[in-house]
């Protein structure tokens, strides 16, 4: 209930997702993008991704990821508003971790 509350939706299973060649997006500043992030992903920070979406490549799921989860959340948001297949990933750390799965 509470994941559906907060527009989560269902569980997904992020990892099959990640093997199928979804593109991740951190939409966390530049700053804090330096400071670590998930090898190959695209930083494209939360207030620029509307002005950005030609830099996603077509045609493959996108994973958003931040610090906390709740800029992804919104990211989420806007992706799936222009017809993209798009899961909330949380912070980055977690969906780093998944990569090594």
């Amino acid at each position: 209930m509470l994941r559906t509350l907060f527009g989560m939706g269902p569980k997904v299973d992020l990892t099959e997702i990640i093997k199928n060649g979804a593109v991740i997006v951190d939409v966390r500043t530049k700053a804090e993008y330096a400071e670590g992030h998930v090898k190959g992903s695209l930083n494209i920070p939360l207030d620029q991704l509307a002005q950005n979406l030609n830099k996603i490549p077509k045609g493959k799921p996108v994973i958003t990821c931040c610090r906390s989860g709740a800029r992804s959340g919104a990211a989420l948001d806007i992706l799936k508003g222009q017809g993209m297949e798009a899961y909330n990933g949380g912070p980055w750390t977690s969906v780093n971790s998944l990569m090594a799965k």
